[in-house]
């Protein structure tokens, strides 16, 4: 069994009657879950916030610590967790009661004595519930990946990427830190898609994406920034910092040729770096030009190198206006 079946078919079962506990226990396990007992409300809150907590809960309404309505509450008020379907269990039948349970945040109610197999077909539709809304965020998370990412490479996309410089400026700002960019591009691109074919050339981005992602830090962005060109943004970097990120990256890719159907391919890249580190923090598009002239000079300078960028005050008055 999976992690996440072993999940799915995991329960909660909150009772201080020990008795009543085994009971549940018992149908709970015939019926092919894997039951986790708590003996009390506090316990089963402890429960609910552990890494990998059960998505189903039964909760009985009297409970020391904390009553099971309670625990609803707690569970509720934590926006940022998972979603968990609870069926609040009681002996409390009175209308009243119900709407009380219901109000404190249970997705169903049932009253003592309860008969099984109506508990398992509630079960059943709390199960089907919650494969619902795990589905719904699935199918957000992907298309929150697809709007941020590129299709091809898988890196993050242009605005992403710049979307991170204007983060680390705003940090700058607050904070006083520097940060710097790398602009990438592969070299003599045009001789692999009109020699190999578009297919190798796109299989020579996504390699050298892997690439550049494998040689920079958890917390810096690496997006594609158009055709064969990559922007690698890097967080609380100094020049020195951000040159040598971008010599690993210039090496990495160089070191090994790239396998494609039109047999080994040596590719190599250049790249221009800028850093933004003084106070107040580089425009954005100033940033961006600056590294622009900087690969540009690398291209010049024969191609397969670093070129770092001169940050004079002085030019920064004469550059393009700032990103909108």
């Amino acid at each position: 069994m999976t992690e996440a079946n072993a999940t799915e078919n995991t329960v909660l079962v909150a009772d201080d009657d020990p008795v009543a506990r085994f009971m549940l226990q018992s149908l709970l396990t015939k019926w092919g879950y894997r039951v986790i007992p708590a003996a009390d409300g506090l316990e089963a809150a402890r429960i609910l916030e552990s890494p990998g907590a059960p998505q189903l809960a039964l909760l009985d309404w009297m409970m020391p610590g904390l009553e099971g309505p309670e625990v609803c509450r707690h569970v509720r008020s934590q926006a940022e967790r998972p979603y968990f379907y609870i069926l609040l269990i009681s002996a409390r039948n009175q209308r009243g009661d119900i709407l009380s349970g219901l109000e404190c945040g249970a997705d169903d109610y049932l009253t003592k004595p309860f008969d099984a197999e109506e508990l398992r077909a509630r079960l059943l539709v709390g199960r089907r519930i919650l494969d619902l809304q795990n589905n719904l965020i699935a199918t957000r998370e992907e298309l929150r990946f697809k709007a941020t990412h590129d299709a091809l490479t898988g890196v993050a996309n242009r605005a992403t990427a710049l979307e991170a410089i204007n983060r680390e400026r705003s940090r700058q700002s607050r904070e006083g830190s520097s940060f710097g960019v790398i602009l990438i591009d592969v070299d003599h691109f045009k001789r692999v898609n009109d020699g190999c074919g578009h297919l190798t050339g796109d299989l020579v981005l996504k390699t050298i994406a892997e690439r550049i992602a494998a040689c920079v830090r958890p917390y810096d962005t690496v997006g594609r920034y158009g055709g064969e060109e990559f922007l690698v943004v890097i967080p609380l970097s100094d020049s020195a910092d951000t040159m040598a990120i971008a010599r690993r990256i210039r090496a990495k890719i160089e070191a090994t040729p790239v396998e494609t159907d039109c047999g080994e391919l040596h590719v190599t890249v250049s790249c221009g770096i800028a850093c933004s580190t003084g106070n107040p923090p580089v425009e954005a598009r100033a940033l961006l030009y600056l590294a622009d002239e900087a690969l540009y000079r690398a291209k010049d300078l024969g191609r397969n190198r670093c070129e770092l960028a001169a940050v004079d005050p002085d030019v920064l008055q004469l550059l393009p206006t700032p990103m909108k």
